[in-house]
């Protein structure tokens, strides 16, 4: 080998070196900022949301989300969203996944049955806190995804199969512990049977678009029933749905208890909506419908203060929507960034969750008396499904909203 081979192929030999050298630096600050992001989600979207179980709130500050979600929304991985991964399937918001998780009051002797694995998230968090999780997916290629992600990142006492939830996993029966991440009508009777005498099990039950988080015990073989809270699962498919009776109508978009005038039960949401963050349910004789109206309040700039409520909205037969609401507001201001403002914001999603577009009414910055905003929204022709939501985004002060309407114009009229 003459000297000036010898240079080229100690050359390469450094390249490839400092190559290896710069994506382990890279690699490191990526982690390094995944954990700070992760960090903060906990603090703000899981403990500041009213988790207190110093357990899972361990683990979720340890078990990286992004993992399980597609590399296309990872940057999306530690916002307290729900996130589309594919076959009409989410990833849930960090704080649903805390909130069931500390609803199952999981021990380390626990065998726990989950229906619907999705990304396999909801099975990680689980894994650190029981001593088995048996955990099932529907959709083939979700289920595959999600075991290879399982496997990979070593999470040795999860167990997955690709089938049919409604039906359980009887040989692994009885389970400690079930959790269901999808919405059927009703609890489906195998996994009733499955579950042991005196056994919790977590599970959202309802309509499509309106739902109740229940935690359930076993007693005499017959599930006793509290509600916890409203919440919006994806329905449960198989078997499930093709029992499902009633089926959301997407020519006939509508706001339930748009008015807040039904009562709210103590320790339960407002009904109709979900995912609070810092709502008051409000009551004075001076509301412009009825007497209620929700209020929200926030003096921590970035932190959640909202509520959501989706509908069904089908863009071939619907080609917009007035949107309207009453709204006053007290010292509202930006909070961290430019876009953390106060408003009201209808987003568009097609059949596969992925959004097709959306549009705010406000911002409301400042301070205002009641008064009564309207948009007129184009409906995409994709659009299956809506989410309206009502908050200060991040932004401090007071908001209050009240008579939230939707008015739908059919395509061809």
């Amino acid at each position: 080998m003459t000297p000036n081979h010898r240079i080229a192929v100690r050359l390469i030999v450094w390249l490839a070196v400092a190559g290896v050298a710069v994506t382990e630096v890279a690699a490191a600050q990526a982690a390094a900022e995944y954990e700070q992001a992760r960090r903060h989600m906990v603090d703000v979207y899981v403990v500041g949301a009213g988790v207190k179980n110093p357990r899972v709130i361990k683990v979720m500050r340890e078990t990286p989300r992004h993992e399980f979600m597609p590399a296309k929304v990872r940057s999306q991985a530690y916002f307290d969203m729900g996130v589309p991964i594919g076959e009409a399937q989410t990833i849930s918001s960090p704080f649903i996944v805390a909130y069931m998780t500390e609803c199952l009051d999981p021990q380390p002797t626990d065998k726990v049955l989950e229906i619907g694995t999705g990304s396999g998230y909801q099975a990680a968090i689980l894994s650190p806190l029981v001593k088995e999780v048996y955990t099932i997916e529907v959709v083939e290629s979700l289920g595959k995804t999600a075991a290879r992600t399982l496997k990979r990142l070593a999470y040795d006492n999860v167990f997955t199969k690709i089938g049919d939830g409604f039906q359980g996993w009887a040989e692994h029966a009885p389970f400690d512990k079930i959790i269901v991440t999808c919405s059927p009508e009703n609890v489906p009777r195998p996994l009733v049977d499955q579950l042991r005498e005196g056994g919790l099990m977590v599970v959202p039950v309802g309509e499509r678009y309106q739902q109740t988080l229940y935690l359930m015990r076993k007693k005499d073989g017959k599930l006793t029933a509290e509600a916890l809270c409203p919440t919006l699962f994806v329905p449960m498919t198989g078997t499930a749905e093709a029992q499902r009776r009633v089926r959301p109508d997407g020519s006939r978009p509508q706001i339930i208890n748009g008015t807040f005038e039904e009562p709210v039960k103590e320790g339960s949401g407002v009904p109709g909506w979900y995912y609070e963050r810092q709502v008051r349910w409000a009551t004075d004789r001076k509301a412009p419908e009825g007497e209620h109206y929700v209020t929200m309040r926030n003096q921590d700039p970035g932190r959640p203060a909202t509520l959501m409520q989706a509908f069904p909205v089908d863009g071939r037969k619907v080609a917009s929507l007035e949107f309207s609401l009453w709204v006053k507001h007290d010292n509202t201001q930006r909070g961290q960034t430019a876009d953390e403002v106060p408003v009201a914001v209808v987003s568009f999603y097609d059949e596969q969750r992925r959004e097709m577009g959306f549009a705010a009414v406000g911002p409301f910055l400042g301070t205002a008396d009641w008064h009564r905003s309207t948009r007129t929204i184009p409906v995409p022709s994709q659009a299956r499904e809506g989410i309206v939501r009502l908050g200060l985004g991040g932004a401090t002060g007071e908001i209050s909203f009240d008579d939230v309407r939707l008015k739908r114009v059919l395509r061809g009229r």
